[in-house]
C-alpha cells in the first residue's frame, strides 16, 4: 500500500510539474518584454539632466523645485519657453500656435522633466504637449458626458442614485491633451466661488440618499489647504455623507502637492479615498512613491483611473506592467476608461477591441489585485458600464458553460437542487 502511495503522490508531483511549465510558457511573452518598458525609476538620470536644465533655466533652486506653489507658478504655458527646454520643430510649434487660441496648454516644469525632450512619440510628451492631431477632429464633442444636462445644482454632476461629483475648480497642474472638461479649462484658472459650492452642499444635504461625493475639477488638489479644508468639513458635516473621495492627478503631474500639512489635514476626514491617474509606467517615478507613501500613513486609500490612450498604453504588455507598478507605490488599479470622443482629443481613441485584449491578457495572468475594471461611459451621461471578454457562453437551469482565461471551456451546476 505505502509503495502505490508513494506512485500516486510521485504521479501527483509530476503532474504539478508539467502543469508549472505550461504557466509559465504563457507568461514568457511578458517577460521578454518587461525590462524594456522603462518606469519612472529606471529613467532617473534622464529625468536628473532635464530637470537641471529646467531649474537654470528659472534660475531656482531645489528648494523651490520642492515647493507645489513654486511649481504652479512656473508652469510652461507659451512656446517661446518650452523650445528653450525641449525640441520643438517648426511644424510642431505652427500647430501649437494653432491650438492655444482655441484650447489652453499648460505643463508643470515637475512632468516636463520626466519627458523625453527629443521624442514627440514618447507616452508622456504625448499627454503634455499640444499636437496637429487636436486641430481638425471630426468626431469629438465639447461635452459628450451631457454633464451640462446632469447638473441638479451649481457645480453638481450627478448620473446614479445615490452619489454624484462636486467640481471645485477647473485648475490643474497641467492641461492633460486627453482631458474629458477641455470645455472648462478657460483662459485663466478659476476656483469655484463660495455661493456656488454652498449651493451645492445645500443640494446635498437636502438629499439625504447621497452618501457618496466625489470632490473633482480641475483639480482639487490645486486649491489651498484651507479652501479644500472647508469643503472637506462641510460635506462631512452632512450625516448622510459616508465617504468623501478626492479625483486628482496631482501625484502624476504634481507630486510635491503631497505635503505633510496636507496629510494632516486629510486625514480629519476619514473615511477618504483618492483616485488618481496614472496612465504609462514612466510616470511612476520616485517623487510619486514619496507623496503616496505619505497619504497611506495619512490612512488615505488610493485607487488609479488610468484612460485608454492611443499609442501611450493600449498593449497589453504596457497596462500589465503599469498596473503592477502602481501596487508597488500603495495604489490599487481600479478602473481603465475607454477614451471619450472629447473634441480635440479623438486621436486618442482606441478600438474597444484593445480594451478586451487587454483584459485578456490581464485575468489569469496576473493577481486579481493588479486587475482594474474597463469601463466605458454610456453616451450623454448615462454612466460608466463596464465592459468584460465573454466567460459565460451558455446557461440553462441545470448547469452553466464557462471559459476560463485560458479558454478552456467548463460545465459548472448552475445551484442545486433539494
Amino acid at each position: 500500500m505505502e509503495v502505490i502511495a508513494n506512485m500516486k503522490d510521485r504521479d501527483k508531483r509530476e503532474h504539478a510539474l508539467q502543469r508549472a511549465e505550461e504557466l509559465q510558457s504563457r507568461i514568457s511573452s511578458y517577460l521578454n518584454v518587461k525590462d524594456q518598458i522603462y518606469t519612472g525609476f529606471d529613467l532617473q538620470e534622464e529625468h536628473q539632466k532635464l530637470k537641471s536644465r529646467i531649474l537654470e533655466y528659472f534660475n531656482a533652486t531645489e528648494e523651490q523645485w520642492d515647493d507645489w506653489h513654486w511649481q504652479m507658478k512656473h508652469r510652461i504655458e507659451d512656446i517661446e519657453t518650452l523650445e528653450k527646454l525641449v525640441d520643438i520643430s517648426n511644424e510642431q510649434k505652427q500647430a501649437i500656435e494653432k491650438i492655444e487660441k482655441e484650447c489652453r496648454w499648460s505643463i508643470s516644469p515637475y512632468y516636463l522633466s520626466i519627458l523625453d525632450p527629443s521624442d514627440p512619440s514618447c507616452p508622456v510628451w504625448m499627454q503634455a504637449i499640444p499636437s496637429a492631431d487636436e486641430i481638425d477632429d471630426l468626431y469629438g464633442k465639447e461635452d459628450p458626458m451631457a454633464e451640462e444636462y446632469t447638473s441638479p445644482a451649481p457645480r453638481i454632476t450627478r448620473r446614479y442614485p445615490d452619489r454624484l461629483i462636486i467640481n471645485v475648480t477647473n485648475q490643474c497642474a497641467m492641461f492633460c491633451r486627453h482631458c474629458q472638461r477641455r470645455r472648462n479649462i478657460g483662459e485663466i484658472d478659476e476656483p469655484a466661488v463660495k455661493k456656488d459650492i454652498e449651493e451645492a452642499i445645500n443640494y446635498i444635504r437636502n438629499n439625504p440618499e447621497i452618501r457618496d461625493v466625489l470632490i473633482t475639477g480641475g483639480d482639487p488638489l490645486t486649491l489651498s489647504d484651507d479652501k479644500l479644508e472647508w469643503v472637506l468639513s462641510e460635506i462631512r458635516s452632512i450625516p448622510s455623507v459616508e465617504i468623501i473621495r478626492l479625483g486628482s492627478r496631482t501625484l502624476v503631474t504634481l507630486p510635491q502637492r503631497v505635503t505633510q500639512e496636507l496629510c494632516d489635514m486629510l486625514e480629519k476626514y476619514h473615511p477618504l479615498y483618492i483616485n488618481t491617474h496614472f496612465n504609462h509606467p514612466r510616470e511612476i517615478t520616485p517623487d510619486a512613491l514619496k507623496a503616496t507613501k505619505m497619504l497611506v500613513k495619512a490612512g488615505i486609500a488610493l485607487g488609479n483611473q488610468a484612460v485608454l490612450l492611443k499609442n501611450i498604453n493600449n498593449d497589453p504588455n504596457v497596462m500589465k506592467k503599469l498596473n503592477h507598478e502602481l501596487l508597488k507605490i500603495h495604489i490599487r488599479p481600479y478602473y481603465i476608461f475607454h477614451a471619450k470622443s472629447v473634441k480635440g482629443t479623438s486621436h486618442f481613441v482606441t478600438r474597444i477591441e484593445d480594451g478586451l485584449e487587454i483584459m485578456e491578457q490581464l485575468r489569469g495572468y496576473t493577481s486579481g489585485m493588479a486587475i482594474p475594471t474597463y469601463i466605458i461611459n454610456a453616451p450623454d451621461g448615462h454612466g460608466k458600464t463596464p465592459i468584460l471578454p465573454q466567460y459565460l457562453i451558455s446557461h440553462d437551469e441545470e448547469h452553466v458553460l464557462i471559459r476560463n482565461w485560458e479558454g478552456k471551456m467548463f460545465k459548472y451546476p448552475n445551484g442545486h437542487e433539494d
